[in-house]
């Protein structure tokens, strides 16, 4: 019975920031339970890098550059994916950037729309995108990856904790907008140990602020997305899953 929750042969991901970090560790998890798999990020060579993995593992990939702050590249992402594999089944909006300003008075104008587009605006379209078609079709999950600085929000981040918390919000909105059939949570994640985090102090790799007291590896991201993208969940939908360690 638990097999058969968790399979998801037959089905369509579509994971954006899909090339490296948590991104990845989605992919190569929803091939290894049955899905074939469109692997967007910026670049291409990445995500035919990712690509090939899946492939080893016997499933189906479909490697495609995309900036998602940009809407005429989300539009091609998605016509892209439908070309190849008629449908979307899960959605997991990963992509996301969290440069940090000298202050917050010093943030300019092009970074902050930067953070918001990559952050909310390219989900938001994404989202509405495939929801829709998804909620015409077969169903289907979407999965906002979003973060725990969006609840504990720091000093110089207003931009990139602000467009969390939007998504956030957002979810409820799709979940409600594109239900029953399509169910829309969040994944509030905590600090990983990344690529990203190569450049965190060595503090901040050892230790975190949390009930276990370090961060997370990023294969620790898995069984939660797993259990979002399949039947596992049926019955859970406008939820926000903290995988933080119990930040505090």
């Amino acid at each position: 019975m638990t097999d058969n929750m968790f399979n998801l042969e037959g089905k369509v991901a579509l994971v954006t920031g899909g090339s490296r970090g948590l991104g990845r560790e989605m992919v190569l998890a929803f091939a290894r339970a049955g899905a074939d798999v469109v692997i967007t990020s910026r670049k291409i060579d990445a995500c035919e890098t990712v690509a090939r993995e899946v492939e080893a593992l016997g499933r189906k990939a479909l490697p495609v550059a995309c900036h998602v702050g940009k809407w005429s590249d989300i539009d091609a992402l998605v016509d892209a994916a439908y070309e190849t594999f008629g449908k979307v089944d899960i959605l997991v909006n990963n992509a996301g950037m969290s440069p940090v300003a000298p202050s917050s008075v010093e943030t300019t104008e092009e970074l902050f729309d930067k953070v918001i587009g990559v952050n909310f605006k390219g989900p938001f379209r994404l989202s509405s995108l495939i929801g829709e078609r998804m909620a015409q079709g077969d169903g289907g999950s979407i999965i906002n990856v979003s973060s725990s600085g969006a609840i504990f929000p720091a000093p110089k981040f207003g931009p990139y904790a602000g467009a969390k918390a939007a998504l956030n919000a957002l979810t409820g909105v799709f979940a409600r907008e594109f239900g029953p059939t399509v169910r829309v949570n969040t994944i509030s994640a905590g600090p990983f140990l990344t690529d990203i985090s190569e450049a965190w102090p060595e503090e901040s790799r050892q230790s975190s602020r949390s009930a276990i007291g370090r961060p997370g590896k990023p294969e620790e991201i898995i069984t939660t997305a797993l259990y979002l993208a399949s039947p596992a969940s049926s019955y859970t939908t406008s939820s926000l899953v903290r995988v933080d360690g119990g930040l505090y």
